[in-house]
């Protein structure tokens, strides 16, 4: 899958990234609103882990959809 079908589909994905990512806010969703590069930053805000880290996570959560 690639990153297009998430962010045109972003309202059905909300549910299955705060799954993914429970520190992730509604607001903080609402506010990403499809973006990759803003949900990596919000996970790593809330996280501390480094934005490399990050990008696996995000890569490997994109595989398994």
């Amino acid at each position: 899958m690639d990153w297009n079908r998430i962010e045109g589909n972003w309202k059905q994905f909300k549910g299955k990234i705060k799954e993914q990512w429970g520190h992730l806010t509604d607001d903080d969703l609402d506010r990403i609103a499809g973006k990759r590069d803003q949900l990596e930053g919000k996970i790593q805000e809330h996280s501390g882990i480094g934005k490399d880290a990050v990008r696996k996570q995000v890569d490997d959560w994109l595989k398994n959809q």
